[in-house]
């Protein structure tokens, strides 16, 4: 069995285009707080992240960072999790990927994904407020296929 966490950014400004947006002051806070938390976590169940992919925007990259840097863990980015790609594309790619996974990215997707592989429906997800996180676990990453373990949001 291995886990995905599901990370929705830290609150962001409003600036234009929506691939620049940076966090805010308080979502660097949020990020922050999550980031210990998850640690704390992840320490206490010995269950560590072993790999952290980001979307390209700016504010999951700074997202995607501060998790990185309090799980003591390198961040990829991943071309195919920006808001409006595909859950089932990103499920696909996730089947075959091992360990442990912390993907940061953007509602509607966040939402959508964790509806997919929970409930196997898409639009059966929930809403992420900002640096929000679903744990999932499952023996196979796919649709229908996994189980909400927790949801926390800061």
């Amino acid at each position: 069995m291995s886990r995905l966490w599901i990370m929705r950014h830290g609150e962001a400004g409003d600036t234009a285009p929506d691939s620049a947006r940076e966090l805010t002051p308080h979502g660097k806070r949020q990020v922050a707080d999550m980031a210990d938390r998850l640690a704390r976590r992840c320490e206490t169940q010995a269950l560590p992240v072993t790999r952290i992919v980001t979307s390209p925007y700016v504010r999951a990259r700074q997202t995607a960072a501060v998790m990185g840097q309090a799980l003591g863990v390198a961040v990829e980015t991943l071309s195919g999790i920006t808001p409006e790609d595909s859950p089932r594309a990103f499920c696909d790619w996730l089947a075959n990927q091992p360990g442990n996974l912390l993907v940061v990215s953007h509602m509607p997707l966040v939402g959508a994904l964790a509806g997919l592989l929970v409930e196997g429906r898409e639009d059966q997800g929930r809403a992420f407020p900002t640096a929000g996180i679903a744990e999932l676990d499952a023996d196979v990453w796919a649709a229908g296929c996994a189980r909400q373990v927790t949801f926390s949001a800061p």
